[in-house]
């Protein structure tokens, strides 16, 4: 019943609390550095003040517990209480995922964190264009612009459904091509069709917002453009 009325927009499991969290769990420091970009002294503020900010800014809940988008977001060891949420990457010789595995990480940590890293390990298993300078080879380009991993992981890591335990994001790179698995399934009334048209809809508005003012996400003339 929860992941119907998730589909529909009528609920949203970022905004959930969780349970046994606190305060004690949310990384201060990222925190004091995600408020300073709109000039409030968070380190300072009063314990009480500190709190009354986390909860209206969705990191706290009303019960002072962390909500999913603050466990994900700012979260010491957001895998300690979602454990499936990170992502597994996979790198195979051949074109199939009973080829040989070159490469594999499981990468965690925040979704900032997660998408970074994803982002260094794609470039580090992929292939480049090359050229012999001076009796040395170099590389000049990549098959791949770097701004397209970002947007893909990006995407996979905001609008993910998190109510699905034991699955990771799953990201396999093979000879010809590399895949983006996210669990879930399109929310709303949002169809292959809709999304090719420009149509799109949040499955978690509280990270999106969060990851919008962090600049993984841009947003112009209304227009929401992962980069």
């Amino acid at each position: 019943l929860m992941r119907l009325f998730q589909q529909a927009g009528l609920f949203h499991y970022d905004l959930v609390a969780i349970e046994n969290t606190s305060i004690q769990d949310v990384d201060l420091t990222k925190t004091d550095n995600y408020f300073d970009r709109y000039d409030i002294d968070f380190t300072h503020e009063s314990e009480k003040e500190k709190i009354k900010l986390l909860q209206n800014t969705d990191i706290l809940s009303s019960e002072s517990k962390l909500t999913i988008a603050g466990l994900l977001i700012f979260g010491i060891n957001p895998q300690r209480y979602l454990y499936s949420a990170s992502v597994s990457f996979a790198h195979f010789e051949g074109n199939k995922i009973s080829d040989k595995l070159i490469d594999k990480q499981i990468i965690d940590g925040t979704l900032s964190n997660q998408i970074d890293r994803t982002v260094a390990v794609i470039k580090n298993n992929i292939k480049y264009r090359t050229t012999i300078r001076n009796t040395k080879r170099e590389n000049i380009q990549s098959l791949y612009k770097d701004y397209v991993f970002k947007e893909l992981i990006t995407n996979a890591c905001v609008h993910r459904n998190y109510s699905i335990s034991g699955s990771a994001i799953r990201v396999f790179m093979f000879e010809n091509r590399i895949e983006f698995i996210s669990p879930g399934r399109l929310p709303n009334t949002v169809t292959i069709e809709k999304l090719k048209a420009g149509v799109s809809s949040s499955t978690n508005p509280v990270i999106v917002k969060f990851m919008e003012n962090m600049r993984y996400i841009a947003v112009i003339s209304g227009l929401k453009l992962q980069i």
